[in-house]
């Protein structure tokens, strides 16, 4: 049997393509990308020491995942969500997950919930030291531990890239609008809830927070537009 070598070079460029896509993720949901940011193949695989083969792999995922648009002639562009695209994603985002977390929350066991907690501690103690890039990953992780359960693999899923596409908006949110203490305020009621077995109430909260948190960035966003 003659040796695997093409498939073993293929999976050695998706895992490149893989680790240069999470770099550049991080710097784009971080702001060191800004929207409209021109993301040059060259200077990338210059830059990560790889051919431009694994880069434009990571590039091609990363607008699979909404952070960049791939123009013909331009090359890829850091992706600029509009008011619309926002109140799109926090739409679908309180229609699923509600959703979710009524088929989930009776499933939670004493061990997720103890999950849940270090997460909040963590999140609290994130939220003092103003470390801006944890309470995106924070947030994500609660609301993924508070879904595992739910058996629905393909809401799961997409709900999994809700969360990914508004990571970046999430934490604009935290930073600027002064959702922080809100947030940390409502999570520990929304695991406070299902664990008292008041999943309805807890599944209204979760609707009505993910409304908020998607009304107060239009609101931002709005006011931005009006000042420049």
């Amino acid at each position: 049997m003659p040796p695997a070598r093409p498939a073993q070079k293929s999976l050695q460029h998706r895992t490149i393509a893989s680790a240069v896509a999470e770099e550049v993720r991080r710097r784009i949901v971080d702001g060191e990308f800004k929207s409209g940011f021109q993301l040059r193949q060259d200077a990338l695989a210059t830059e990560f020491g790889v051919s431009r083969i694994p880069v434009r792999e990571a590039l091609m995922q990363l607008e699979a995942e909404g952070l960049v648009k791939i123009h013909p002639h331009r090359g890829a562009i850091v992706s600029e969500l509009s008011m619309e695209e926002v109140q799109e994603l926090f739409e679908l985002r309180a229609l699923l997950e509600p959703r979710l977390l009524k088929a989930s929350a009776k499933h939670l066991t004493e061990a997720d919930y103890e999950r849940l907690s270090q997460i909040l501690q963590e999140y609290s103690s994130e939220l003092r030291a103003k470390h801006v890039r944890r309470w995106g990953e924070l947030n994500t992780e609660f609301h993924n531990v508070l879904y595992q359960h739910a058996g629905q693999p393909r809401a799961q899923a997409i709900v999994g890239g809700l969360l990914q596409e508004c990571d970046r908006h999430t934490r604009l949110q935290l930073s600027l609008t002064g959702g922080m203490e809100r947030a940390e305020v409502e999570h520990a009621e929304l695991v406070r809830l299902c664990k008292s077995g008041k999943v309805s109430a807890a599944c209204a909260l979760l609707k009505k927070h993910i409304e908020d948190v998607g009304k107060s960035l239009r609101n931002y966003f709005e006011e931005h537009t009006k000042a420049t």
